[in-house]
C-alpha cells in the first residue's frame, strides 16, 4: 500500500485559491504594469499643473514689466524736464532719473525670479507614491 506523506509545515494559499507560481507572476506583472501606468498619469497631471503655474508667474512678470515700463516713460520725461527746469543740467537730471528707474525695474525682476524659484517643478506626489510603492514591494519580499 502506498502511504501518502503530508508535510505539516505547508501553508494554505491565501484566500483558499490554489494558484500556480506562473499565475502569481502573471498577476504581479499585470499589477505592476497598471501601477506604472497610473504613476505616469499622475506625473503628467502634476507636471501639467506646475507648468501652468510657472506660465502664470512668467505672464505676471512680463505684464508687470510692461506696465511699469509704460508708466515710467511718462514719469521719466516729467522728472527729467522738472529737474532741467529747476536748474540741474539736463544730462545730470537724466542720469539721476535713469538710476532710480533702473533700481525700480531691478526690484521687479528680482521679485519675479524669487516667485519662480519657489515653484517646485519635481512631481512630488508621484515621487512620494513611488517611494511608498518601493517600500511596499520591499516589505512583500522580506
Amino acid at each position: 500500500m502506498a502511504h501518502e506523506i503530508r508535510h505539516t509545515t505547508e501553508q494554505q494559499p491565501v484566500g483558499g485559491a490554489d494558484r500556480s507560481l506562473g499565475e502569481l507572476f502573471a498577476e504581479l506583472s499585470r499589477e505592476t504594469s497598471e501601477l506604472v501606468r497610473q504613476e505616469v498619469a499622475l506625473a503628467k497631471t502634476e507636471l501639467s499643473h506646475k507648468a501652468t503655474q510657472v506660465g502664470k508667474d512668467v505672464g505676471l512678470l512680463a505684464a508687470g514689466g510692461l506696465v511699469v515700463y509704460a508708466g515710467f516713460l511718462a514719469l521719466i520725461a516729467a522728472v527729467i524736464v522738472g529737474l532741467g527746469q529747476a536748474g540741474v543740467t539736463w544730462w545730470l537730471s537724466a542720469l539721476v532719473v535713469g538710476i532710480v528707474v533702473a533700481a525700480g525695474g531691478g526690484f521687479l525682476v528680482l521679485q519675479g525670479l524669487n516667485d519662480l524659484k519657489q515653484t517646485k517643478l519635481a512631481p512630488e506626489q508621484t515621487l512620494d507614491t513611488l517611494k511608498e510603492d518601493a517600500q511596499w514591494a520591499k516589505d512583500q519580499t522580506s
